[in-house]
Parts: structure tokens; sequence; C-alpha cells
């Protein structure tokens, strides 16, 4: 008999002062997932293909002012002919094949950009890179306060703080730390999980990603009919089985 796996898995939750005070409950379905790393690199660089503006320009030499009389006579010069100073060869001439203003938006399906990020938060767990802490607002809104408690937790290079909502301390707190940002649990993405090393999450905002991404109970539990298409399968493929046995008999 194959062992069923639990839908909740656990987290050491820390106090401001690194000191461990409990354990939270942890949505499988958003934390334990194997993550998907085509699907993560896809959302990335759709991500940052989104943020960009396409503003660029260049000018043609149809566009670039003047050039509109021919600089010498075609014949008897002994230069090369020309017709306009604002060829592309010229200084101040126009660009071939220059950027022109664009869009560079990628579509994603929705439920790969849930994967993704579902991912994301699986790997940190993986990787041993997620802290959730307690009592985050309960600190001076101080740049030294902050400093304490991030050095007190497990140590990283970066640090990003995920709160459920907007928080003055927090803000106000991490705003002048080099390699620490802050985030609503709303505003999570991709790109920022994966930039910053450790994920330290208050354990508020625990429950309001799990109600972002968490995988609904229809999700999880396969229907009726799924079942059913399983067990036609299966049945299929044994009768073929019995008929290949009984032709080689």
């Amino acid at each position: 008999m194959t062992e069923q796996r639990s839908e909740t898995m656990q987290a050491d939750v820390y106090d401001t002062t690194g000191v461990i005070v409990g354990r939270v409950d942890l949505d499988e379905s958003v934390w334990g997932i194997e993550p998907n790393i085509a699907v993560m690199h896809q959302a990335l660089l759709r991500q940052q293909a989104n943020a960009r503006k396409g503003t660029h320009n260049t000018l043609t030499r149809g566009e670039v002012r003047g050039g509109g009389k021919k600089p010498w006579r075609q014949k008897g010069t002994g230069r090369a002919r020309q017709g306009s100073i604002r060829s592309p060869q010229w200084s101040g001439g126009g660009v071939v094949w220059g950027p022109h203003p664009r869009s560079y938006a990628q579509d994603m399906p929705r439920q790969m950009r849930r994967l993704a990020i579902r991912s994301a938060l699986s790997a940190k767990v993986r990787d041993g890179r997620l802290t959730v802490i307690d009592g985050l607002e309960a600190i001076e809104p101080r740049t030294k306060a902050m400093k304490g408690v991030i050095g007190s937790l497990p140590s990283a290079r970066s640090v990003l703080i995920v709160t459920p909502g907007h928080s003055d301390v927090v803000k106000r707190g991490a705003g002048n730390l080099e390699d620490v940002e802050t985030i609503q649990a709303g505003y999570l993405n991709v790109r920022d999980v994966l930039k910053y090393e450790r994920l330290v999450v208050t354990r508020e905002a625990i429950a309001t990603i799990e109600g972002l991404w968490a995988l609904s109970e229809a999700r999880r539990v396969p229907s009726r009919f799924k079942l059913a298409r399983l067990a036609a399968r299966a049945d299929a493929a044994a009768e073929t089985m019995v008929a290949t046995v009984g032709g080689e008999a």
C-alpha cells in the first residue's frame, strides 16, 4: 500500500530575536510541489519583457531633417555619386534597420503563471530559504531595529520581506538596508522571489499567499470523469497486453 502524502507541511516560526517560538502549517500545493524550472524561466522572461517600455526610436533617411538637395552633380566630379547628405553612409544621416517603438508584451496562460509562482515558492522551501517570522509589526520603525531582526535570522546575502498588506513599520525599517526589499503578498512575483536569496514571510502573510495561489479542492482530487477515463485506459492497455501475449503463445 502506498503512503498518501499529507496536504499540509510545517515550518518553524521565528520571533524578532531569532528564537523559534512555534510552527505553522503550510499548504503543500503552494510550498511543496516539484518546481517546474521551464515554466519559471518562461514566466521570468515574460515579466522582464513586459517591463520594457519599447519607446526606443531611430530616424530613417526620410525622417532626418534636411538633405533634400543633391550634394553635387552626378558626373564629372571624380567623387562617388550621392543623392542626399542624409543617406545612411553619411554622418548625421538616417539609420538602417534601427529600432522603432514596439511592444515587447508576452502572453502566458493563467495556469502556467500560477504554476510558476508556486514552483518558485516551493523551490525556496526545498532549498531551506524560507523563514516565517512573527511579531514584525511590533518593532520600532527604524533601520537599526530592522537590521537587528534580520541579523538574528538565518544569514543570507539578500532578503525579501513579505507582508500581508501595506506596513509602514516594515517599509520604513527596511527602506535604507542594502539588499533588503519589502513586498505585499498580493504583489508577489517570480522575479522577486528568485532574485532574493532568503524569503522572510510574516505569519499573517502565509494565509494571504495560500489564499491567492493554493489549488482548490476540486483541482486536488481527480473528478469521477477523470477517474473513469483513467480506468478505461487501464482496461484497454490490459486487453492489448492479453491479446499480444495470446498471439505470441
